[in-house]
């Protein structure tokens, strides 16, 4: 007998709301351990060169000052031994090389912030400096790029009905959440602690391990709360090394926050990507041939990869696919993941293309990608598990008024302004991972459950408490959901959507097998009501444990354990992740609809509306995925219309490292008619509790569908990221 569902699928209220509204959550920066000292890092002001002298007398001689560490009197870290960290990261000064701007080049430990901010302005840094290399459009390739094909792409396009050959452009943009990165380092002994922004505390400890040549049983990391992060915090960076440098050199705790500026430069982007795209059809609108050609921005010292290909290659039905990567290597910090990395920058060509290629046919844009939809996954030749997106097509277009929609470009105008409507589709995969998670029922009836996962903002202890509560049979005000410490049961980073169905897949786990103790305690006790009971036929509701057909037979958690002299029950719940020999293809799908006005004469691009529908299979908690799509549609705007960081090539300084100059969406850009829609279906193929990542998908297509909306508008076709208004005069 399945348990009764009263959590899981109602729209609660976050569990830990109100620490976070009243201030009483503690994120990394509010920890002060006894004795904490404060470290501020000296940046390079040159993008690439030697460090040739530091002089630092000035700041050692100012009140308060405990140390100034550089890689003159750094201690030498051994060599990173084994499979972690996997890429060549940046070491905490052990050399004199400037790879980029804004490198750290020193720390400044002091017994106050103040102190170590006047004396880190007091460093003199002197360098050998060279011309550094940071503009993709001009920079090289690597030799080596990342292919696919399938069919002849090349022959297919030679003789398509239809041709399209577009070049794309998308620029770096950064994350800016609210809680700059910042790291709290206490070593006792041999033992280091971190109070760490970070959404993967098992990686960090990974991290750290291999950085200092120790056990990782040596490290713990802890990190309840996240103020925001949209990729940033889900690797370890170089400022976490430097304060557990700074805190053994000195013998004390060491408090270590990023400048906003220095976030810019210390924890990743994402990167800028330059993208060609032919694309062939017949006359019908069929795809023959598609062939993508991209090159993408990484650091000089390291490679990072995404799956900006992924939509390309498997969206739509294309018998002939040619692809090729070139990483372009940069003096530049290293890109990382940011919210849909990869293919929310693939959507963009991808869904222009359709669009454009629509107009091109005097086809409506969903006809076009309905004729175009797949029946199997042509890339891995798989089937799908569940492929909803016909219906997500469907809803959004009921939902937004499509037929209103009118197909010449600038038909619709309203006093100066221009209005239009767009539309694309989206992919993400769906990732899961090994989970573990540990569920302790107390003899009051309560419940504890604990794991290493992190929740950046998604509302992931809420989510979980959700299955934990209908998994045990009690209500959500009867479980704790503890997170962010590495000494509980490991998880899986908190990115790539893969929380909730690693995770939550372990804590149904997890409650089913402490449930099934409890079940099977009671019908062996002679002294309980449901003794000699099948414990197939026992569910529980509310902490009361009774026979389905009869439920006046039953009793409580509490009196069960009371009478077994039991203070608690014990189980570890487990998910063994992703099948390495996969049978299905499993994607959560999107379609965005929006709706714009563009100023005739200013170029001013004004979102007034947008439905997102997605096929993220089951939804265990409404509120919290309708929080999740209205964020990722803002995000979405900010990529169309905003965010763009601007380098200085000269010397690779960031010329807006800061909210006043890099724009992201504020009130005054935000509609108020946002609407999310989910498909309702499970996918038990893709795990155990039927969910699919959400937390990417619903990004993924938002900035093309505003791209297609503004060319509906305007008949301008703007190939460029973001769409700034003197594009449009």
């Amino acid at each position: 007998m399945s348990q009764p569902q009263a959590a899981v699928g109602a729209s609660v209220k976050r569990v830990d709301a109100r620490l976070r509204v009243t201030g009483r959550a503690k994120y990394a920066g509010d920890n002060n351990p006894d004795g904490v000292v404060h470290a501020v890092i000296v940046d390079s002001t040159v993008g690439r060169g030697r460090i040739t002298a530091i002089d630092a007398r000035a700041a050692l001689a100012q009140p308060g000052v405990v140390k100034v560490i550089s890689h003159l009197n750094a201690p030498k870290l051994p060599p990173l031994q084994g499979w972690w960290p996997p890429r060549g990261e940046l070491r905490a000064f052990q050399d004199d090389s400037v790879r980029f701007f804004g490198q750290p080049v020193a720390v400044v430990v002091a017994t106050t912030l103040e102190r170590a901010q006047h004396a880190a302005s007091l460093v003199e840094v002197s360098y050998d400096a060279q011309p550094p290399s940071t503009d993709i459009a001009t920079a090289d390739p690597a030799d080596d790029p990342q292919t696919y094909a399938r069919g002849d792409a090349d022959a297919a396009l030679k003789t398509a009905d239809v041709k399209l050959d577009l070049a794309f452009r998308m620029a770096r943009n950064h994350h800016n959440p609210m809680e700059p990165a910042g790291t709290v380092a206490r070593w006792d002994g041999d033992q280091l602690t971190l109070w760490e922004k970070t959404n993967w505390v098992g990686g960090t400890v990974m991290t750290m391990a291999a950085e200092f040549g120790m056990a990782p049983d040596k490290v713990r990391v802890i990190a309840p709360f996240i103020g925001g992060g949209f990729g940033s915090a889900g690797r370890t960076w170089v400022h976490t090394v430097i304060a557990a440098i700074a805190a053994r050199e000195v013998k004390r705790p060491v408090k270590l926050a990023l400048t906003r500026k220095q976030t810019y430069s210390g924890v990743g982007f994402r990167p800028a990507y330059e993208y060609g795209l032919r694309l062939g059809s017949d006359r019908r609108g069929r795809l023959t041939a598609s062939a993508h050609d991209v090159r993408a921005e990484t650091s000089r010292y390291e490679t990072n990869i995404e799956g900006v290909l992924v939509p390309g290659r498997m969206l739509y039905s294309t018998p002939n696919v040619r692809q090729g990567y070139w990483q372009v290597p940069l003096d530049v910090s290293t890109p990382t993941y940011m919210r849909g990395p990869g293919y929310a920058s693939g959507a963009f060509p991808v869904e222009t293309a359709m669009d454009e290629l629509a107009h091109e046919l005097g086809l409506d844009p969903i006809e076009l990608r309905l004729r175009n939809e797949p029946s199997a996954d042509e890339a891995s030749k798989l089937p799908f598990s569940t492929r909803r997106l016909r219906e997500c097509y469907a809803a959004g277009a009921r939902e937004f008024g499509w037929d209103r929609r009118k197909a010449k470009p600038r038909s619709t105008r309203e006093g100066d302004w221009l209005v239009g409507m767009g539309m694309a589709a989206g992919v993400y995969d769906t990732q899961r991972s090994q989970a573990q998670v540990s569920f302790r029922l107390d003899a009051d009836g309560t419940a504890l459950v604990q794991s290493a996962t992190s929740d950046m903002g998604p509302g992931t202890a809420t989510s979980m408490t959700q299955v934990a509560a209908d998994a045990l049979g009690l209500t959500m005000r009867q479980v704790t959901f503890r997170l962010g410490d590495s000494l509980m049961p490991p998880a899986p980073g908190h990115f790539g959507s893969q929380t909730m169905a690693s995770v939550g897949s372990a804590v149904q786990d997890g409650g089913d097998k402490l449930r099934g103790q409890a079940i099977t305690l009671a019908v062996k006790d002679e002294g309980s009501p449901l003794h000699g009971a099948d414990p197939a036929d026992v569910v529980v509701r509310g902490g009361r444990l009774y026979v389905k057909d009869d439920p006046a037979r039953g009793e409580t958690y509490q009196r069960l354990l009371a009478r077994n002299n039991l203070t608690h029950l014990e189980a570890l719940g487990s998910y063994a992740g992703a099948s390495g020999s996969e049978k299905f293809s499993f994607y959560a799908y999107a379609a965005t609809f929006a709706e714009v006005a563009v100023d005739a004469r200013l170029g001013l691009v004004r979102v007034r509306r947008m439905v997102g529908v997605y096929d993220a299979a089951r939804i265990i908690s409404p509120k919290l995925a309708d929080s999740q799509a209205l964020g990722a549609m803002i995000g979405g705007i900010g990529q169309a219309l905003l965010e763009h960081t601007v380098t200085d090539h000269r010397d690779g300084r960031i010329v807006n490292a800061n909210l006043a100059d890099y724009l992201v969406p504020v009130h005054a850009d935000i509609p108020t008619d946002l609407k999310a829609i989910f498909i309702d279906g499970e996918d038990y193929e893709a795990d155990p509790i039927g969910v699919k990542g959400l937390g990417e998908i619903v990004i993924v297509g938002v900035a093309p569908a505003i791209a297609n909306a503004v060319f509906n508008a305007t008949g301008r076709r703007i190939r460029e990221l973001p769409i700034t208004p003197e594009a449009l005069l």
